[in-house]
């Protein structure tokens, strides 16, 4: 946790310090805003602590200018009121009343480490993509993440991130669909000073940014294909170039990506560099919709009702057994996102002591309603046949026929029986993956090649 103060350090100020040090905070101090955002170019910050004595709205706003994303938390003395309720409508996330409390500092602290995101699982769809990515999660081998919008691509950026050799430093994310792609290459690199009008400072990238531990490019296939190429040769070089500067810096960063699109098809569609997708998808963790892992669903539910109780002083109250019917029929299309929001609603209008399904309510305030028998078998055939996509032709038989030869117990005709193919394909198939050291994650899959081998 990287927490850089913003204002003069004497008094409560220099305690503040001390507590945020002992709570294993790097802690930075500037004077004025100048300074503040000139240590904001040059090495970044998780965390923006603003004296009140300073114009947070000002610093908010020099913050915006720049495209500088660190959250923001204003200090003061603990009676001026006015000062608290201006601090938050300028857009500090938070007020720390001086004299500091220990506890509350931790509690902030905390908050922005954790980044309010809980990785929660229980589906063995989802725990054999866990059990991948903690599988690979201490090399520094490049790793994307792909799978539909809402099913928590981040949230698994960060679980690897937290398990990685570099947990104890930076996390730092970029939304590459966020950016217009003239911003974006600054964003990315940094810049000099007078390398285009409003560059008025040296500014550190993200990629300068996250040395030493981890980049995430979100949503990588937005990336336009020129700049593509600038970042391929960041990955095989592990050197970057500020826009306007001259001399090559050196970077040490592990590089995760995550998109919703099958970036294979991309490449097809020339909107993606081939290289680039060899060079991002040394691994690959597919995260499956929701509706493909409904052990899930009331796991997630139960984890939101609980988290917005608390934020909102309201008693924890579990979901009644018709509200627990109710969501586990639903095909949230919208997938993790779309739960948290129905669930974080549900707890602010459920009366009783249960949250009942007449607080299930869409966004519109109609009543969700369970999907039919045959709605649900539909959802399923969509959810299989959804499993597929993003994947080869060659990858889905190897699959198939590992499986079905687990099943088997080994048995390579009762296998080639049931697969409709000859016994010599079979072996051939079976010859082609133990020669060529095909990793697979699922288990069965697994034994299946020993047991030939």
């Amino acid at each position: 946790m990287r927490l850089l103060i913003l204002g003069r350090l004497n008094g409560e100020l220099v305690t503040a310090s001390r507590i945020a040090m002992s709570r294993g905070a790097a802690v930075t101090q500037a004077d004025s805003v100048e300074q503040g955002l000139a240590v904001l170019r040059a090495k970044g910050a998780d965390l923006l602590m603003v004296d009140v004595a300073l114009s947070v709205g000002g610093v908010v706003s020099a913050l915006a200018e720049e495209r500088i994303r660190t959250p923001v938390v204003a200090c003061g003395t603990g009676t001026d009121a006015r000062a608290a309720v201006a601090a938050i409508q300028a857009g500090a996330k938070e007020y720390i009343p001086l004299p500091p409390d220990p506890e509350l500092i931790a509690a902030v602290l905390e908050a922005v480490s954790a980044d309010a995101r809980a990785f929660v699982w229980r589906d063995p769809a989802m725990e054999r993509v866990v059990r991948l990515a903690e599988q690979v999660a201490r090399s520094d081998a490049s790793v994307l993440i792909s799978g539909e919008s809402g099913t928590g691509k981040e949230v698994l950026a960060r679980h690897l991130h937290a398990r990685s050799n570099r947990a104890r430093k930076p996390f730092v994310s970029v939304n590459c669909a966020a950016i217009p792609d003239a911003l974006l290459e600054s964003e990315l690199f940094g810049h000099e000073k007078g390398a285009f009008t409003g560059a008025v400072a040296r500014r550190i990238g993200r990629f300068e940014e996250a040395s030493g531990g981890t980049l995430l490019l979100d949503e990588i296939s937005e990336m336009d294909v020129r700049l593509q190429a600038k970042l391929l040769r960041a990955l095989q070089e592990r050197v970057i170039d500020r826009v306007g500067g001259g001399q090559p810096v050196k970077v040490d960063l592990r590089v995760l990506a995550t998109s919703n699109r099958n970036l294979a098809e991309e490449v097809r569609k020339g909107t993606f560099r081939e290289d680039l997708l060899y060079r991002l998808n040394v691994v690959h963790l597919r995260l499956p919709p929701l509706r493909e892992r409904p052990a899930d669903i009331l796991e997630l539910a139960g984890h939101f009702a609980r988290k917005y109780a608390e934020l909102n002083g309201l008693p924890a109250r579990p979901l009644s057994a018709e509200a627990r019917r109710l969501v586990t029929g639903s095909p949230w299309r919208g997938n993790v996102r779309e739960l948290e929001n129905t669930l974080h609603r549900a707890v602010l209008l459920a009366v009783g002591a249960e949250i009942g399904p007449d607080a299930i309510l869409s966004p519109e305030g109609d009543a969700l309603e369970a999907a039919s028998p045959a709605s649900r078998a539909s959802q399923a055939a969509e959810a299989v046949t959804r499993g597929l996509v993003g994947r080869t032709v060659a990858e889905v038989e190897r699959d198939l026929i590992l499986d079905t030869l687990d099943h088997c117990l080994g048995n390579r005709t009762h296998a080639a029986k049931i697969l409709g193919i000859s016994i010599r394909t079979l072996r051939n198939k079976l010859n082609e993956y133990v020669g060529a050291g095909i990793a697979v994650a699922e288990p069965g899959q697994a034994r299946a090649i020993a047991a030939y081998g």
